[in-house]
């Protein structure tokens, strides 16, 4: 399949890196100079070779198409696979608009409810928009050219929305050629709030600060800060994002069981222990610094979204409020200000997403 990779970073270069090795045709496309600008640049000057590390084996690649042209990068292209921070979407998606056509697919990983953004810029569009939960890979850029494959998801949930009823059996053939072990959820709503960052990236960024900076970011997130005590406030903040889910007609899946299924081979294994095995063994190092993509990232469009939907539900989240107005204070930044709300978003977009599955009036 023909795909372009939007965004070159850790994890647009290393999936760009490992389609290429199953046989597909991939582009690179670059949309900003704010980060990673030497991995990029060394890219173009090797002509797109990425070497990419996974379980001690180190394997060469030849990306395709190395380029900050949007125009030249979706040419010809099947599927387009979003790798781009969350924050930017918006600004994103009008920029690929004028490039998409009816047949392509664009797969957000993650999305946090982004179809909204092209039913907001473009209400009729043609082409199918899929959200990820997270991304199959967790990995870096330890060198420039160079990537490491730290974990792969067993199972990776998608959403598929379109707004004309399309082959969805073709659609999901050229999704499963990807070879990620997609499994299909009823409502893109259900992707974007079981993404996980919501959840351990923000209680795990806020509640790590002090060890950021005591340890100048020698520090490894998951392995440290999950203890009792910060555990009940996982619970507290997973329990307020099932409401919403309740409430919107989905289904209350805590979020140790989504990462159970995402990470484990063995279903039957004890869901909190899949997690805590996952965060021991395979998760990455860092945050290296307190205002890390974690903190700025996760909450404007994970928490803020949370706080929102539940506002506009009716459904109190003290604990979601709380963390947002801790990160405001550590950071001095008003994140609700910049942040993924039901207006921003606007409310007839998420009730057609949702569609009849609403228990709750969104109002």
């Amino acid at each position: 399949m023909n795909i372009v990779v939007v965004g070159a970073g850790h994890g647009g270069t290393t999936i760009a890196a490992d389609l290429k090795l199953k046989g597909h045709k991939v582009n690179l496309l670059k949309t900003s100079k704010s980060l990673h600008n030497e991995h990029f640049n060394f890219l173009k000057e090797h002509n797109g070779e990425v070497d990419i590390i996974e379980n001690d084996k180190t394997s060469s690649v030849q990306i395709d198409l190395i380029t900050t042209d949007i125009e030249l990068a979706l040419k010809d292209t099947e599927l387009v696979i979003v790798y781009v921070q969350t924050n930017f979407h918006e600004q994103i998606i009008n920029r690929l608009l004028p490039y998409l056509s009816p047949d392509h697919i664009v797969l957000l990983e993650p999305g946090y409810l982004s179809t909204a953004y092209f039913l907001k810029h473009s209400p009729n569009f043609e082409f199918t928009v899929v959200e990820a939960q997270s991304s199959p890979i967790d990995c870096r850029i330890i060198n420039p050219g160079t990537v490491k494959v730290l974990f792969k998801n067993v199972r990776n949930p998608v959403a598929i929305y379109q707004n004309e009823v399309k082959d969805l059996k073709l659609v999901k053939s050229k999704l499963d050629s990807l070879d990620y072990n997609f499994e299909y959820l009823e409502t893109i709503i259900e992707a974007a709030l079981h993404n996980p960052n919501l959840i351990v990236h923000t209680i795990g960024g806020i509640m790590s600060m002090p060890r950021i900076e005591f340890t100048k970011g020698d520090y490894w997130m998951y392995k440290e800060v999950f203890t009792p005590h910060v555990w009940n406030m996982v619970e507290s903040l997973d329990d307020e994002k099932m409401n919403v889910l309740e409430a919107i007609g989905a289904n209350r899946v805590p979020y140790v069981d989504a990462c159970k299924n995402r990470n484990a081979v063995d279903l039957s294994i004890n869901s909190k222990e899949a997690f805590l095995h996952y965060a021991k063994n395979s998760s990455p190092h860092g945050p290296v610094r307190a205002d890390s993509r974690f903190i700025t990232e996760d909450v404007p469009e994970g928490l803020v979204l949370l706080e929102s939907l539940g506002s506009t539900l009716g459904i109190k989240t003290p604990t979601c409020t709380g963390l947002i107005n801790i990160a405001n204070a550590s950071l001095s930044i008003d994140f609700r200000e910049s942040g993924r709300t039901v207006d921003r978003l606007g409310l007839e977009n998420i009730k057609k997403i949702i569609g009849t599955r609403t228990k709750q009036v969104l109002v």
